[in-house]
């Protein structure tokens, strides 16, 4: 495994990483859970990724006492959770950034973890109702509590961001050091263009998601939508237009003749494209078996296989298919 600094932090990552989002508690039990986390961190993962709203909170509570139940010295490994859309309905209790929903969900969120801070802080979503520097002040007041240690954004519009870096530094506040965002092969715009000044000017880091595009990417929806499958899944139908979306399953088709070519799988190859973009920090993997962990991590051999031409052939087919 290969390390990896969060932006101009000094903490570092491992390239891959394993996050939760679907998986744990939908699809996943505690042990299950264990033996995932465990195969993982084997390997040197050392960055595991959560949310709040995470099959609304269960899964702050599955990898939590996965964790208790492994052991592991907890210097040795990186949690994180985003807080914004909240796990409760009514007035402050969700889609909001304001102090008392950060506040608060910070405190929810250690309780199910059974944790007493948390390494990595996202505001999961941008609050336009919230006045950035309120967002940023609560932030900041939260990391010099204990209870976390670095903070930043998913998916805000780089303006939002700046505007939060450039009100920190006014203030000598603890400023926001990294994005989670999309990004993979299908979905590319906001991380290449939108957030470069974000990478040049600031040395903002990234964990990014979604390095398969929801499993797009690894061929499996190509012929319909697999019984066994999140596109199967109850609770999240909205993902079924990306899944079946003739465009996108006509690139996937596409690039199915290098990765045989490089002897690999689809899913191998898009992971390893993500890891070729050095404003990468860490790329967040799923997994609901064991197995999925092994094959995701095969992908750090891919890397190397990636050469200037392969990578001008996968860009070459892509723009192909959008034309």
């Amino acid at each position: 495994m290969n390390y990896r600094h969060l932006g101009r932090s000094g903490l570092q990552v491992s390239e891959l990483s394993l996050g939760s989002w679907v998986t744990f508690h939908t699809q996943v039990d505690v042990d299950a859970a264990k033996d995932c986390l465990a195969a993982a961190y084997e390997v040197g993962v050392n960055f595991f990724d959560n949310a709040e709203s995470y099959a609304g909170g269960k899964s702050e509570e599955v990898m939590g006492q996965a964790l208790k139940q492994l052991g592991w010295r907890r210097s040795s490994y990186i949690i994180s959770t985003k807080f914004y859309f909240g796990i409760n309905e009514g007035v402050n209790e969700q889609n909001t950034l304001n102090r008392k929903r950060l506040m608060e969900a910070m405190d929810g969120s250690l309780k199910r973890f059974n944790m007493e801070y948390i390494d990595l802080i996202f505001c999961h979503r941008a609050d336009p109702t919230t006045p950035i520097e309120e967002t940023v002040w609560a932030m900041h007041n939260i990391i010099e509590q204990g209870k976390a240690f670095y903070w930043g954004t998913s998916e805000w519009p780089a303006a939002d961001i700046v505007a939060a870096i450039e009100i920190a530094e006014r203030h000598h506040l603890h400023k926001p050091v990294m994005e989670q965002p999309q990004y993979n092969l299908l979905v590319r715009e906001r991380f290449e263009v939108e957030y470069e000044r974000l990478f040049k000017d600031y040395g903002y880091g990234s964990t990014i998601w979604s390095p398969l595009a929801s499993g797009l990417l690894t061929g499996k929806y190509n012929d319909g939508i697999p019984s066994d499958s999140r596109g199967a899944l109850s609770g999240y139908e909205w993902l079924l237009p990306r899944l079946t979306d003739a465009e996108r399953l006509a690139r996937v088709r596409a690039l199915q003749p290098i990765a045989k070519e490089l002897g690999c799988s689809m899913a191998q190859m898009a992971i390893a494209w993500c890891l070729k973009n050095p404003n990468v920090s860490t790329v967040i993997t799923g997994a609901s078996r064991v197995s999925q962990v092994h094959e995701n991590m095969k992908s750090l051999e891919m890397v190397k296989k990636l050469t200037p031409d392969v990578m001008e052939q996968i860009n070459g087919l892509l723009k192909k298919t959008d034309d």
